[in-house]
């Protein structure tokens, strides 16, 4: 039993990648593939999490987790955010789309989800960007739910445990896209991943999830060495046949041209990065619009491009090979 939980034959974890990579059919195919595969709960409705979760329930009988962004307070600047509204503006026009409208209080649906989550019971949630109110622990608790939190620093691990986490997933500094720290405004820690792994198990006795740049069997074998009970890779899977990753990213991933910061260097992070405030889901909801234009004409220079620092390991092809493959650890 890998993660102390189920009989899944190897220790691999699908990330719940939202936005378009993280497919039902995705999440089914890694747990077909004997892993643990995640049904993402973000940048979607309610009712369309629930559906995506019946899809991929359709698709295994293998255990399924999913994934709920945890709602935070908002740290917009809402001057800067005008500010970055007007940067966007010439972005917007070139794709002609106006600039989205960002929304003040919206938590993504949070209360709705965790009634689907109720309704289903999938075997495990995973939440992402914090730790939900001890209320709801105790309510997915009473119904047999395991819960698992994403952490970046030793301090959330504790804050996570203590509120009745029954796994990490601990992410080091080399994973893609936004780090799951507890608060946007929060500076992410540098330690590596196995820096934070041993602080981690040295303190709390939990199961733990390794994540972030695990692109390759050598070092999935080297976290769960470390004491990870199994590794978290979404990268990896980005060129799966059943990930939903758009074809300019696809595209962008097998570029030798495009460089890597936890997401690939394109005109769009050019010339936004150094003007881009803080302020999820605000900067988001703002960019969303320029970034479905793009993505329909398959230009890569138009999307934020998340990927890990193992991107150039990311390979084509069936999720289940993939997973086979960073499984052979010998």
């Amino acid at each position: 039993m890998v993660l102390g939980f189920w009989d899944i034959t190897v220790p691999i974890v699908g990330a719940p990648m939202a936005g378009g990579p993280g497919t039902p059919a995705l999440a089914a195919a890694v747990s077909n593939a004997g892993g643990l595969g995640f049904v993402p709960g973000g940048y979607v409705s309610a009712e369309q999490f629930a559906d995506d979760i019946a899809a991929a329930r359709k698709a295994t009988t293998g255990p399924l987790g999913v994934n709920l962004f945890v709602p935070q307070p908002s740290v917009a600047d809402w001057v800067a955010l005008d500010y970055y509204a007007a940067e966007l503006e010439e972005i917007a026009e070139h794709y002609q789309v106006e600039v989205g409208h960002p929304r003040y209080g919206d938590d993504d649906g949070w209360e709705q989800k965790l009634e689907v989550v109720a309704d289903v019971r999938p075997e495990l949630v995973s939440f992402t960007f914090g730790v939900p109110p001890p209320d709801v622990i105790r309510r997915l608790g009473a119904l047999g739910l395991l819960v698992m939190v994403t952490v970046t620093s030793a301090y959330e691990a504790g804050v996570a445990v203590a509120a009745g986490a029954d796994s990490l997933v601990v992410q080091g500094p080399a994973a893609g896209g936004h780090r799951g720290t507890f608060a946007p405004d929060m500076e992410p820690a540098n330690e590596s991943l196995h820096q934070l792994i041993d602080r981690i198990r040295h303190t709390h006795d939990i199961p733990i999830i390794a994540a972030g740049g695990l692109g390759t069997a050598d070092e999935v074998g080297a976290a769960l060495r470390r004491g990870a009970v199994a590794a978290q890779v979404g990268t990896a899977l980005l060129l799966a046949d059943e990930a939903g990753t758009n074809a300019a990213h696809r595209t962008a991933l097998k570029n030798p041209l495009f460089a890597t910061a936890r997401g690939l260097e394109n005109d769009f992070t050019r010339m936004l990065d150094h003007v881009a405030p803080l302020g999820y889901p605000e900067v988001n909801q703002m960019t969303t619009p320029i970034v479905e234009a793009a993505a329909a004409i398959e230009d890569p220079n138009g999307i934020p491009l998340w990927a890990g620092a193992a991107f150039k390991h990311a390979s084509a092809g069936p999720a289940a090979d993939i997973i086979a493959g960073l499984a052979a650890t010998g």
